[in-house]
């Protein structure tokens, strides 16, 4: 990942991530209003969201979707997991790999509307009008703030095109992101686009998968393990890149693990010195490969660094990427982890 600002506010966001509520909508007449509720019946439309405090209409099904980059992966799978890939007219979100079979390769095969993007790696103001969206979806904010040179929510609305950000991503703030969020962004997704029922049928299959491997560690001893992207630097230490809050410290706990560096920051990230990397005791190291081809030779170089480790005498690393994050697939982390922290119990 490119380690200039924009890219690193916009990667932060995305580990990211706003619980959107929702509501009906209604007309005052009584009469108007009987006839909206039988069309609504019927097509399944208007729908209506409260996001982020503003209020988002969707008279019809959405069918130009344009998902902008923000360093997530979040937006795109979820569509492909509801398979409204074909609703996508760009998409600037790719990890280049994912725990889902198939799913990096038919994330590179959406169009990107040959856009070029600005600082930020993201879909500036009026490139982003250009592509004629009816539905733009964000990470955070930040992908709709008028300073950072993107079309604002407002200025999409002026054009008859809906905005959603994503959950946790209000305040920018993903410290408190849990897999709770990623079932909201599936449930908000079914209800724009009329698919509801395979959203619940997702999220009753994740937390079935979640629920089975987590009977399984339930009573062990969590080990403490150190979440860390591959290969990238976050700020002035060679560990800024350390994860110490968010959705990543619900997914171990129901792997039956803890993070090691938990109490190392209030914010997502932790930027820790090499010193207080080798005096903290690491059972197990949990890699997130962002557009990395072998995270595998990274935790391998760490636990050769740090051979004091629990995790470097016994070997106990595992290389994740999307299922780590804000996503349809945290169950393939939670199921992946217990078993390298837990062998026994599978």
């Amino acid at each position: 990942m490119p380690m200039n600002r924009p890219a690193t506010t916009a990667l932060a966001a995305a580990l990211c991530l706003l619980t959107a509520a929702c509501g009906g909508s209604f007309d005052d007449d009584k009469t108007s209003t009987k006839t909206t509720e039988a069309a609504a019946s019927k097509t399944g439309y208007p729908v209506t969201l409260d996001n982020c405090g503003q209020s988002e209409t969707f008279k019809t099904e959405p069918s130009r979707v344009v998902v902008m980059n923000g360093a997530s992966v979040a937006e795109v799978s979820t569509l492909l997991a509801l398979g409204l890939q074909d609703k996508i007219v760009a998409n600037q979100q790719t990890y280049g790999m994912s725990e889902v079979s198939g799913r990096a390769a038919a994330i590179k095969a959406l169009p990107t509307g040959d856009i070029k993007l600005n600082e930020a790696y993201d879909i500036p103001r009026e490139a982003m009008l250009g592509l004629r969206p009816d539905l733009v979806l964000s990470v955070t904010t930040y992908g709709f703030d008028q300073k950072n040179g993107f079309a604002t929510r407002e200025q999409l609305k002026q054009v008859g095109a809906n905005s959603y950000v994503s959950p946790q991503g209000c305040d920018d703030d993903p410290s408190k992101m849990t897999v709770a969020d990623s079932y909201q962004l599936l449930r908000d997704m079914g209800k724009i686009f009329n698919v509801s029922d395979r959203a619940e049928k997702l999220i009753a299959a994740s937390e079935k998968n979640i629920a089975a491997v987590s009977e399984k560690v339930k009573g062990e001893k969590p080990p403490k393990v150190m979440v860390i992207f591959s290969n990238m630097s976050m700020g002035s230490n060679d560990f800024s890149s350390v994860l110490a809050k968010g959705i990543v410290n619900d997914i171990l706990a129901k792997a039956g693990g803890a993070n090691a560096f938990e109490n190392a920051a209030k914010t997502t990230f932790a930027d820790l010195s090499k010193e207080k990397v080798a005096a903290t005791d690491v059972d197990a190291l949990v890699v997130i490969s962002y557009n990395d081809p072998n995270p595998a030779a990274y935790a391998k170089k760490l636990l050769k660094e740090f051979p004091q480790w629990p995790a470097a005498k016994n070997n106990t690393y595992v290389t994740l990427s999307d299922s780590m994050y804000l996503g349809p697939s945290n169950d393939l982390a939670v199921q992946k982890i217990a078993k390298r922290l837990h062998p026994e119990a599978f």
